[in-house]
């Protein structure tokens, strides 16, 4: 009995807390959004297709993926500005079904450049997606619970890009390249047919629709673009895990691609089980958002510097850990920082702009780093990597003084 107590008090209970006090429409964002990226299976597999099925070189490869970069950024931007004029909801029915229409029409594309600005287009129409479901989930979700609402939608997300890959490999093997884009069409007007069924305005009303007669634009806050200058910094840090790290596992530690995939699953497995308690915990704390920002970009910017300590395989294990915690900190209370400060104004700015500064960081962080490593070896990128999570760090200590100066 006494077992029993302790395993529903230490280990049932706080997860069951962390999930009570959602709105369901909360859940429902979480289940359109899961289902939006289990289905976008084509982007693992995007650099694999253009060498194999379409026999581009690399250099052509990099230059497409700028594209794709530069697009994430425009649609991001274009969908800040649309949610403001039309609202969140159009915009997220809108972008939905017509990239729908669009993974389906490239894989007809041939040749560098119709690629090129094919991927563009289909890029800016997909992302036009993020920053009005930002200003949903601060619209469903009730004033107390905004961290946690975005926590739940990273979980959808991180489960997405799990089941994503597993399906898209199955679906290469089985049928060819040329059934992802069909299967990423159809699950988009899966999700955009979820959300008229589910989430029309007529049905589901917002909890926290906060109207300010006198808004300010996002581009004219000093503050918020120091916390984008900071989160541009983190992005650099943190995208490092997905391009550059997978080759310092292969070429130094000489892992399999078996093992790479390990420690990269362990790093989603670790955010599904855990971040949902994690933030639960660090919400009853008395620190500020800002402050469990910088633990995060402090464990993030740490698991690099460790890697330079030893040659020790267990190195890598500790220091996927490390990124992980910090990853589970950061980005919740950064992403919820966004939303509680884009109440001052036009949200879809505010939002568009927080994701801009992951989408420039994936346009320029893995390229500079590669061509680092390439001119001065992986030991010095991994200082370099720390010294910009100091940086980041130290912008957001600013970005404290500011802000306790503004209250």
């Amino acid at each position: 009995m006494a077992i029993h107590h302790f395993v529903f008090n230490r280990i049932l209970k706080p997860y069951y807390e962390a999930f009570t006090g959602l709105s369901k429409e909360v859940w429902w964002l979480a289940l359109i959004t899961l289902v939006n990226r289990a289905g976008t299976m084509v982007i693992p597999f995007l650099s694999l297709y253009l060498t194999q099925n379409e026999g581009f070189s690399l250099v052509q490869v990099g230059w497409i993926m700028s594209a794709f970069g530069l697009g994430s950024v425009v649609g991001t931007w274009l969908g800040g500005k649309l949610t403001d004029i039309i609202g969140y909801y159009k915009i997220m029915v809108l972008s939905l079904s017509c990239s729908g229409i669009l993974f389906v029409f490239v894989q007809y594309l041939h040749g560098f450049w119709p690629i090129c600005l094919g991927i563009f287009i289909l890029m800016i129409v997909a992302d036009m997606f993020r920053p009005a479901v930002f200003v949903a989930l601060s619209a469903y979700s009730k004033p107390g619970n905004k961290t946690r609402t975005v926590t739940l939608i990273r979980l959808a997300i991180n489960l997405g890009f799990s089941i994503g890959p597993a399906l898209g490999g199955l679906i290469i093997s089985g049928i060819s390249y040329g059934g992802l884009f069909w299967v990423d069409g159809v699950t988009c007007f899966i999700a955009a047919i979820l959300l008229l069924r589910v989430l029309h305005p007529k049905k589901a009303k917002p909890l926290d629709d906060v109207k300010n007669l006198n808004p300010k634009s996002a581009y004219s806050d000093a503050s918020y673009w120091l916390f984008f200058f900071g989160m541009v910094l983190f992005g650099f840090t943190f995208v490092q895990y997905f391009s550059t790290v997978p080759l310092y596992y292969k070429e130094v530690h000489h892992l399999s691609e078996y093992q790479i995939g390990l420690l990269l699953a362990l790093n989603g497995f670790l955010i599904f089980v855990f971040e949902m308690p994690l933030i639960k915990y660090f919400e009853t704390r008395t620190l500020s958002m800002i402050d469990n920002i910088i633990i995060g970009v402090f464990l993030t910017g740490f698991s690099f510097i460790i890697l330079n300590l030893t040659g020790w395989i267990g190195i890598l294990i500790i220091g996927m850990l490390l990124m992980t915690l910090g990853e589970m900190l950061a980005f919740p209370f950064s992403n919820a920082f966004a939303m509680q400060r884009a109440r001052r104004g036009n949200q879809g700015e505010y939002m568009a702009l927080y994701s801009i500064a992951f989408s420039v960081s994936h346009v320029f962080g893995h390229n500079t780093s590669m061509h680092f490593i390439h001119e001065y070896g992986y030991e010095n990128t991994w200082y370099l990597t720390t010294f910009l999570a100091l940086m980041c760090i130290f912008s957001l200590f600013w970005l404290n003084k500011r802000i306790k100066a503004e209250s």
